[in-house]
């Protein structure tokens, strides 16, 4: 039985104020389990200016096996971090020991300002962004419309029919051409919203020399090949108008070689556009690209003239495509992690916090998410991305717990024979094997230093346009595990198209295969298609899994169960690789007697002494509702 300790979280049950102004004082509440002292004292303890600063905490009263402390927090940077200091009694039972509360959990040892709780300042993102449900799109293998037969194949492409299979290996990985296009788009958004999804990424539709798009070859108008700035603008506007909002993907960090801005400067000394990229040579022919790739020479951001077409103001490249008529709805950025950076030059900062100015000034109610693949603490403070595209939070761990790999070959972008991938660019021999327990420590690990406004909205993916796809390794009968997981747990949920068709791929090239339009009666691909429709309309149906609080209650090798909280509902979820035998104390989940059941087979029961006992034949994953959390009325807001 896992212990009840201490808890305080980001959510509004515990925080008065998540978008507070310099100067404000902002409510903290802390929950600690009745008998866990006596405690001497409670204290909230901040770093404003790097010098500690000290609250002394009341104690409100107890409800439901919980005493309720309260302390007032001045908010004096932008990121004001804080955490809880308890005191025990010298004569109780924790004999007078002392402990920190942050981020991480309970500590007996002092903690990183790192991973302390942190109120932010800057804007806040659009309230719609916690209530998103977003659905990745990979223009050239979603839908083909009868118009895009009637565009030339481009030069640089391998044109393909839209059942031939993926080819992984270069040049077919970047070439393969199979004409998927914004009409096709159109056509399939009724699918869209029978799914329940009410947030479009695309991945680039700027023109380019690849099946990608991410090489550029401007940022001023749509490739014809996908229809053009008309058919952009028809999808946004009938997306709107089925309640669909829409981002687009931008490189931040290159363009490609065939760009406008870097023809004109390549062999081409004391071009004004030579500032914009990094030449190593006087006959600009050699210069910095991503990675080692001449296809994408890297964008240096010291040069003023390259912020002012980009991204600064209502005429810059940002600013364009979020003004009429195009009216997208936000942004996620390409390679955001390495934007900026190169050596000993870091002007990342700069270049996150300038898109999120221009995009307020143009649109407040506009999202901003940035590219980060792996370990994104240190980006993400609020003072640029909302949330961001990273992997080491959720999809990672969640690999590691629920996969089954098979050991089947596959060739690599060079052409060589496989039988286990890179792990997410990581050579570490394939996918880890991982625990619940380790699952559950990973996600905590690797958000203990984001603030929890920030956490909200990461993308919480199954697999990308860049990964695997999930169901490729994924063990028997975990699907409706990972993808339960992905709506329930804090986070933005990302639907990569594909999935909810069951499509399967070994690597980020053989995962992008065009969607098998007319399969969606076909029993295994209805399945799942109910299965992804059911859980994105729970999502929906209960704000809690948007805003509120997160707390684990059991966690072994082959379980986890937690509580989404409000004061207005508890969420229970249970996911179990293997078969769930759990028992929770009667305080950790009050009126549990009364839970509905709202997702799953599994069978919740309460002792008689008021312990809750969740079983269930594993795989499996259950969701109960349960009635919100009471705080004593001492003067708490809950």
């Amino acid at each position: 039985m896992r212990p009840l300790l201490p808890h305080h979280d980001g959510s509004p049950l515990h925080v008065s104020d998540l978008a507070p102004s310099l100067g404000d004082v902002v409510t903290v509440r802390l929950r600690v389990p009745e008998g866990y002292g006596p405690l001497a004292a409670v204290r909230t303890r901040s770093n404003p200016d790097h010098e500690p600063e000290w609250t002394d905490a009341v104690r409100l009263g107890a409800t439901d096996g919980w005493e309720w402390w309260e302390a007032p927090v001045t908010v004096r940077n932008p990121r004001h971090g804080y955490r809880w200091l308890l005191v025990h009694s010298a004569e109780g039972a924790g004999n007078g020991r002392v402990e920190w509360l942050n981020q991480t959990g309970l500590h007996t040892l002092e903690t990183l300002d790192a991973e302390d709780f942190a109120l932010l300042t800057y804007s806040p993102p659009p309230a719609w962004l916690t209530d998103a449900v977003m659905y990745q799109v990979f223009p050239d293998r979603f839908a083909r419309s009868a118009q895009a037969d009637t565009h030339p194949t481009p030069e640089w492409a391998i044109a393909a029919s839209w059942d031939t299979p993926v080819d992984p290996v270069m040049p077919g990985r970047a070439h393969q051409f199979y004409g998927g296009d914004l009409e096709g788009v159109i056509e399939k958004l009724d699918h869209l919203v029978s799914l329940g999804v009410n947030l479009l990424y695309l991945t680039p539709i700027f023109p380019a020399a690849s099946n990608h798009r991410y090489d550029a070859s401007s940022f001023d108008s749509v490739d014809p090949l996908l229809g053009g700035d008309d058919a952009y603008i028809r999808l946004v506007e009938a997306a709107h108008a089925r309640g669909i909002r829409v981002i687009g993907d931008l490189t931040s960090n290159h363009s490609g070689d065939r760009h406008e801005w870097f023809r004109a400067a390549f062999g081409h000394p004391g071009a004004p556009e030579e500032e914009f990229y990094y030449f190593t040579d006087d006959a600009n022919t050699q210069y910095e690209s991503w990675l080692g790739t001449p296809t994408l020479p890297k964008f240096n951001w010291a040069s003023q003239e390259l912020r002012r077409r980009f991204v600064d103001g209502p005429d810059s490249v940002v600013a364009k495509w979020l003004k009429p008529p195009f009216s997208t709805d936000g942004w996620r950025i390409d390679v955001a992690n390495m934007t900026g950076r190169l050596g000993e030059i870091d002007l990342n900062a700069d270049v996150r916090q300038l898109l999120r100015r221009t995009m307020i000034e143009i649109n407040p109610d506009t999202i901003l998410l940035g590219e980060s693949t792996n370990d994104a603490t240190s980006d993400l403070q609020g003072d640029g991305w909302h949330g961001a595209m990273t992997y080491p939070s959720f999809t990672r761990p969640l690999w590691g717990w629920l996969s089954e790999p098979t050991g089947a070959p596959y060739l690599t972008a060079h052409g060589e024979e496989e039988t286990e991938p890179w792990f997410f660019t990581q050579p570490i021999g394939g996918i880890p094997r991982y625990t619940a327990r380790q699952f559950v420590d990973a996600v905590v690990r690797f958000t203990g230093g984001i603030p929890w406004r920030v956490r909200l909205g990461n993308m919480q993916p199954l697999d990308t346009h860049d990964t695997g796809r999930f169901a490729t390794n994924a063990a028997p009968g975990t699907i409706p595990l990972a993808v339960g997981l992905t709506m329930t747990m804090p986070g933005l949920p990302v639907v990569f198209a594909g999935d909810e068709f069951g499509l399967e791929g070994a690597d980020g090239e053989s995962s992008r295969t065009p969607i098998p339009w007319g399969t969606e009666t076909e029993p295994d691909t209805a399945a799942r298609i109910a299965l992804y429709r059911d859980l994105i309309a729970l999502r929906h149906a209960h704000s809690v899994l948007a805003t509120g609080g997160l707390r684990w209650v059991h966690v072994d090798d082959d379980t986890v169960a937690f509580v989404r909280e409000s004061s207005d509902e508890t969420l229970l979820v249970l996911a179990a690789k293997g078969d769930a035998d759990a028992e929770i104390p009667a305080s950790a989940l009050p009126g549990a007697a009364g839970a509905e059941a709202l997702f799953g087979d599994a069978t919740l029961a309460v002792a008689d002494d008021g312990a809750v006992l969740l079983s269930a034949d594993g795989p499996a994953f259950a969701v109960w509702r349960l009635a919100g959390v009471a705080v004593p009325s001492g003067g708490a807001d809950a």
